[in-house]
């Protein structure tokens, strides 16, 4: 979200700074792991369906003008048990914004796309805008973009503090102070050091990502194969071909429920994480399981209701608050680039962000 926000304000002409912890390109966080998923039928909540449209313009504005691809489209499956929450909400997304879809059975998936094995009693959406992301070239295509457009980029240069007052911000480094109209706080799992009334609101959490060699791997391509989210006996799991790396790539929402903070969390993946993935494999996926090729441990940043935070700071207009999350933000990084470029030149945006109010968790019921 940073590296978007970063260019959309560049290219508004404004003077930006864009400060990162780690180099530029890292994988300390949430969007390492070459390619994130990206879909339409978002079972999650049907607002999020105009969001994810206005973000498939921009990744294809950002292809345009970095000059490479970074948008696939492979078809996507949202799947589980008939009457579960994936399926349902995915299907309400789809009729309620008209999107192209189909209601398979799990018996037509996997005929379909022989790469599954889903169980009886299980269905899914199949929506075919779905696929993903490049997510480590995007990042650094935003990044370009915006130096291109005049932005200033720091990295390895540690945010210690924010202080806002008299409508303006300043911005206390182990580097420097730098004052400003404008600061958009994109900070990920460490969100709470930066924003303190987001302490145990925004949480950060282990996740681990495995890619395994198929044993029949024309059945795991990006032309035959679609991403997918799909809710198990196991866990709910979620799903990319071989793309990258030459393996079928898998991870487990909620992995091991490791929870603390982001500087203690271990980026070392364990046997018991590749056990964890290989299970739902054997399940549900038999020909993926092949040798393990690659793990890799990332960071979500869970809010209670898994829904963003994306808001000015109450009392502090002049503090933009970033927090898409949840583990599912990476797919909206083009538009909340946007979004966050809107809030912070003019205070609104044309978009609905009526699910991502920063106060929600604590303001009274109505």
């Amino acid at each position: 979200m940073g590296s978007a926000a970063l260019w959309q304000s560049a290219r508004r002409g404004q003077s930006v700074l864009g400060i990162e912890r780690f180099d530029i390109g890292h994988s300390m966080g949430s969007s390492h792991g070459l390619n994130r998923i990206i879909r339409l039928a978002y079972f999650e909540h049907p607002k999020y369906v105009p969001l994810l449209r206005r973000a498939y313009e921009l990744w294809r504005e950002t292809e345009a003008l970095a000059g490479e691809q970074l948008l696939y489209i492979t078809g996507g499956i949202d799947g589980g048990p008939a009457d579960g929450r994936i399926v349902t909400g995915a299907l309400a997304a789809c009729v309620e914004h008209d999107l192209p879809h189909e209601v398979l059975t799990a018996a037509e998936i996997n005929r379909r796309f022989p790469g599954y094995r889903l169980p009886d009693g299980h269905a899914g959406v199949y929506q075919p805008d779905g696929g993903f992301v490049a997510s480590e070239r995007a990042i650094l295509a935003h990044v370009s973009l915006a130096v291109a457009a005049g932005a200033q980029l720091h990295a390895r240069e540690t945010v210690l503090g924010i202080e806002p007052g008299n409508g303006r911000v300043v911005v206390v480094t182990d580097r420097g102070r730098y004052e400003a109209g404008r600061v958009i706080v994109s900070a990920g799992a460490w969100i709470a050091d930066l924003v303190p009334g987001l302490a145990g609101t925004a949480v950060p959490e282990r996740q681990v990502l495995g890619w395994f060699l198929p044993r029949r791997p024309e059945l795991f391509t990006p032309a035959v194969f679609p991403v997918s989210n799909v809710a198990t006996d196991l866990g709910h799991v979620y799903q990319f071909p071989s793309w990258g790396i030459p393996g079928f790539k898998i991870g487990l929402y909620n992995h091991f429920r490791e929870r603390g903070h982001a500087d203690h969390l271990s980026r070392e993946p364990t046997p018991a994480d590749e056990e964890a993935l290989r299970r739902v494999i054997r399940a549900c996926f038999p020909e993926a399981d092949g040798p393990i090729l690659r793990l890799a441990a990332c960071l979500f940043t869970n809010t209670p209701d898994e829904h963003f935070v994306v808001d000015t700071l109450p009392g502090h207009p002049e503090v933009v608050v970033a927090s898409p999350c949840s583990g599912h933000g990476f797919k909206f990084a083009s538009v909340m680039g946007e979004v966050l470029a809107d809030l912070a030149t003019t205070g609104t945006s044309r978009h609905d962000l009526s699910l991502f109010t920063y106060d929600r968790f604590t303001a009274p019921a109505a």
